[in-house]
């Protein structure tokens, strides 16, 4: 007689809302499962996936998940960083390492609470973690509005994916948006998207391209770095984008004598 096979015990079900955890390039599936872990301890349920190096699904991945499978199962998979974020308004790099960037740097607790505000008034917000090994490129930190570092150790800063993951989410669990106090004001607009941020950059990038000014080949990755950094502390709303490509068009259409005399 066939033994009969006793199915898994479920866990709880993933939750909605909070900011979407962006793990770029992981290595080890059981990471991942770790990191799932730790989210549903946080009331986190969006997980993305960007490059996994062994491949997704992954059955280590579920085996450390330790119950949390359904934040597995609604993890999904991204072949780029940009991607991953389009949808998103407000991106955390998480990184201890110094960037040749300029950008706001601050603790978990302070990201949190701006998250809780940014979501209560209709935002999406969003956290990049970067691989086990070596952290995030510097092309995926242009993508984020700031960057979050948890003040620890100063002579030994070596934390583990998912605990990187855990101490971000730990702050948004005890984060009370009851008491905020900051809302967004009310507009005709909203804040615009990575993905509409990316869509004005490639047209910004394209443009300076044809123009010749961005023609140094050695030095084209480190101005275009620069020219997303600037824009992206703007803080634009989806109507300012809008605008700037307007511009933007307007300017590269007189140029090629297309417009009035």
């Amino acid at each position: 007689m066939a033994a009969r096979r006793i199915p898994r015990p479920r866990g709880p079900a993933a939750p909605a809302g909070g900011p979407a955890i962006v793990l770029v390039d992981p290595q080890l599936g059981e990471n991942i499962g770790m990191v799932a872990r730790a989210m549903l301890n946080c009331g986190l349920g969006d997980l993305r996936l960007v490059r996994p190096r062994d491949g997704w699904p992954s059955e280590t991945a579920a085996a450390a998940a330790a119950g949390a499978d359904a934040v597995l199962e609604a993890a999904r998979l991204f072949d780029t960083t940009a991607q991953a974020v389009s949808d998103l308004d407000l991106v955390y790099a998480a990184t201890v390492r110094e960037r040749d960037m300029i950008k706001p740097v601050v603790t978990p607790k302070r990201a949190a609470a701006v998250m809780r505000q940014h979501a209560s008034a209709g935002g999406f917000p969003g956290i990049l973690f970067g691989p086990e090994a070596v952290g995030l490129a510097n092309d995926d930190v242009a993508l984020a509005d700031a960057i979050v570092t948890v003040p620890i150790n100063p002579d030994f800063g070596s934390l583990n994916l998912a605990q990187a993951v855990m101490l971000v989410g730990y702050e948004w669990f005890q984060a009370d948006d009851a008491t905020s106090e900051t809302r967004m004001t009310t507009a005709a607009t909203r804040p615009a998207t990575k993905g509409e941020l990316l869509g004005l950059f490639e047209h910004l990038e394209q443009e300076l391209d044809e123009s010749g000014f961005l023609h140094v080949k050695e030095k084209r990755p480190i101005m275009v770095r620069n020219l997303r950094n600037l824009l992206q502390r703007a803080s634009l709303t989806e109507q300012e984008v809008r605008t700037l490509r307007g511009v933007i068009s307007s300017l590269t259409t007189r140029r090629r004598g297309g417009g009035k005399s």
